[in-house]
C-alpha cells in the first residue's frame, strides 16, 4: 500500500513509513503545498496512493463526488483527532499496521477510519 499525506499530516510520518519499508509521500515533499482537497485527491490517485488526512468531512464528500462522476481514486484514510498529531511515530505505526492487514491496495473509493486497535 502506498500513502500520500495530506497537508494536515506531519511530513515526518512519511519519513518514518519509508524507514519501515512503505512507499509514502507528503504533500510538502511532492510540491503540492496549498493545493485544494480535490487536487490532492487527484494527485494521490495519479500515483496510486491512499490519501491520509484528518479532514474527514471534505474527503467523504469528495469521495461521493468522484464516485458519481466516475473519477476513480485509490482510497482515503481518515485519521481521527483522538490520534495525537504531535507524535508522528504513533501515526506511522498505525498506518503500517493498517497496511500489513491489506495485502493489496485499498479498494477504489474506500474510506477507512484509522483506529488504534486492529479490526
Amino acid at each position: 500500500m502506498r500513502f500520500y499525506l495530506d497537508e494536515d499530516i506531519n511530513p515526518k510520518v512519511a519519513e518514518i513509513l519509508k524507514r519501515l519499508g512503505y512507499e509514502a509521500a507528503s504533500t510538502q515533499a511532492a510540491g503540492n503545498r496549498g493545493a485544494d482537497d480535490e487536487e490532492q485527491l487527484v494527485y494521490a490517485s495519479r500515483i496510486g496512493a491512499a490519501l491520509v488526512t484528518r479532514n474527514r468531512n471534505d474527503f467523504i464528500a469528495l469521495t461521493m463526488e468522484f464516485f458519481n462522476q466516475g473519477h476513480k481514486h485509490s482510497g482515503v484514510i481518515i485519521v481521527p483527532h483522538s490520534i495525537r498529531a504531535d507524535d508522528p511515530t504513533i501515526l506511522a505505526k498505525l498506518l503500517a499496521r493498517l497496511a500489513s492487514r491489506h495485502a493489496e491496495d485499498l479498494p477504489q473509493y474506500a474510506v477507512i477510519f484509522l483506529g488504534r486497535h486492529p479490526g
